[in-house]
């Protein structure tokens, strides 16, 4: 990992460590952070770096600049106009969002700017997000002509349906303060207070312990796909397993003794 930490190799995406939180910088202030093809690859690398270490407990995504992410590289796109290409590109987009879901540790989305099309998208597909109280939020592709269909893939799991139908359909931008109404990010926070707040959500995941939130996100994602039945099946043989390792072991008989668990790092 010593190599992602320095860069080395890394023309898009910069990580830096920091304990058991690792921040992954998306690093193409330029072109406001569009996802290229280049960039998308690169970060689905470093994500699947960082999900193999065990001394990282969370993951904060964040963008140069001043935007978090203006969604895909238009000219890019442009470029190219094939078939094949925009297959090809679209998968990997795809790709990149279950290398979120698959992490097992959190992943936080911190928004300041905009985040725009398949920008918010990334949001809506992190398992949490803080944004600066000035940030702006937009599925915009409707308005050049290109319905935003796989942007609609998490915003629809993740807002209301008629609340994200609306997004798609109008391209409007929404507010800091309505995204988090809607359900697309969980904290906002005066700009000069965003590190501050991001921290506080980082702190309050990575003293837990890691194999039960792993356990619990894999189950998390596993359920919303199902019947509730099948979930509650598949939630109860979770449980067990969670409940059988050391960690929950330990903490149950913290809980009974009165005195606070001692899990390992």
């Amino acid at each position: 990992m010593a190599s992602l930490t320095s860069g080395a190799g890394l023309r898009t995406v910069v990580v830096e460590d920091a304990g058991a939180g690792a921040l992954v910088r998306l690093n193409r202030p330029e072109r406001r952070n569009a996802l290229s093809l280049e960039l998308m690859q690169e970060l689905v690398g470093v994500l699947r770096a960082l999900g193999e270490r065990t001394d990282v407990r969370a993951v904060v995504i964040e963008g140069a600049g001043v935007a978090f992410s203006a969604g895909h590289d238009l000219k890019e796109m442009r470029a190219e106009p094939s078939q094949p290409y925009y297959e090809a590109l679209f998968a990997q987009c795809a790709h990149l969002m279950m290398a979120i879901q698959r992490l097992p540790v959190p992943v936080i989305a911190r928004v300041q700017g905009i985040a725009t099309a398949a920008g918010c998208q990334l949001v809506a597909a992190c398992d949490l997000a803080v944004a600066a109280r000035d940030a702006r939020f937009a599925v915009s592709g409707i308005n050049v002509g290109l319905f935003c269909s796989s942007p609609s893939v998490p915003l629809s799991r993740n807002l209301a349906r008629k609340a994200a139908f609306e997004m798609l359909v109008t391209g409007e931008f929404i507010s800091a303060d309505e995204a988090r109404a809607k359900g697309l990010v969980n904290r906002v926070a005066p700009p000069e207070r965003l590190d501050a707040e991001v921290e506080s959500l980082v702190a309050a995941i990575v003293v837990k312990p890691r194999v039960a939130i792993a356990l619990g996100k894999q189950l998390f994602y596993r359920q919303l796909e199902g019947g509730t039945e099948a979930a509650y099946a598949d939630a109860g043989r979770t449980m067990a397993r969670n409940m059988m390792d050391e960690a929950a072991l330990e903490g149950v008989q913290a809980f009974i003794d009165k005195r606070k668990p001692s899990w390992a790092a």
